[in-house]
């Protein structure tokens, strides 16, 4: 797919990993709507940047991480989406939630929470691009998946399935949306040290990769491109992880 003249959707596109992947598709000529829930104030700003770059940029706020009526909230965001860009060729499910859940110890709330901003969400956004992508035989459905689902890491259960579960997805909606539509998940590994990691823990996250570094936002926007750009990959799950899943 060419992306030029193209609209795009990214979840949680206001920071980090997000941002990146809005300014690099963004700088191959595609639309972008910003997702946010509550970063405004960043999603403002990286629109007014986009802009510069001569191509469309819309912002939208949406909650995903409430478990009841979550189908409902995604299809009034999908809604207000389309009438911001257009009809969408491209989703990113990039927006995730993360954090640790102790066994013995995880509540009915975090369960969730992490389950609906992780997976519910995704598919509930996935089935809404997938009917209008298959009315136009064309499409692609990207989500943010991790490494770590082949090696879980102690106290986070629900975050692993969730994650576990946006692969099984991913395959499943490959198949059901062949041969219009293109589905596939990068599997980022460590890219960005941890809020409030010391050094010594950031230390030994670098030792556990085969490249002995973190990885950049830049590395999983680029995977991002290619999954767009190429019309030959279904059912893949890329992993950016500095061999860390091998190491």
């Amino acid at each position: 797919m060419n992306l030029r003249g193209k609209n795009v959707v990214i979840t949680g596109a206001a920071k980090r990993i997000g941002r990146e992947i809005a300014l690099t598709l963004a700088q191959r000529g595609a639309n972008i709507l910003v997702h946010h829930r509550s970063s405004a104030r960043e999603a403002a700003g990286l629109c007014r940047q986009i802009r510069t770059l001569g191509v469309t940029a819309e912002t939208v706020a949406c909650d995903f991480g409430r478990s009841a009526g979550l189908a409902a909230a995604v299809q009034k965001f999908w809604r207000k989406a389309e009438k911001a860009i257009g009809s969408v060729d491209v989703l990113v499910n990039n927006a995730s939630l993360y954090y640790s859940t102790a066994f013995g110890k995880v509540t009915e709330k975090a369960w969730d929470e992490l389950l609906a901003v992780n997976l519910k969400a995704p598919f509930f956004l996935a089935q809404a691009a997938g009917r209008s992508m298959l009315k136009r035989k064309r499409g692609k459905i990207i989500s943010l998946a991790d490494w770590a689902l082949a090696r879980p890491r102690r106290g986070f259960l629900p975050y692993t399935a969730s994650k576990a579960g946006l692969v099984s997805m991913t395959l499943s909606l490959a198949v059901d949306l062949a041969p219009h539509v293109q589905v596939n998940a990068v599997a980022p590994g460590p890219i960005l040290p941890a809020a409030g990691a010391k050094a010594s823990e950031n230390a030994k996250v670098v030792q556990q990769t085969l490249l002995k570094k973190f990885g950049t936002p830049r590395d999983i926007a680029r995977a991002v491109l290619f999954l767009i750009e190429s019309d030959y990959v279904t059912g893949a799950v890329i992993p950016v992880d500095g061999g860390s899943s091998i190491a």
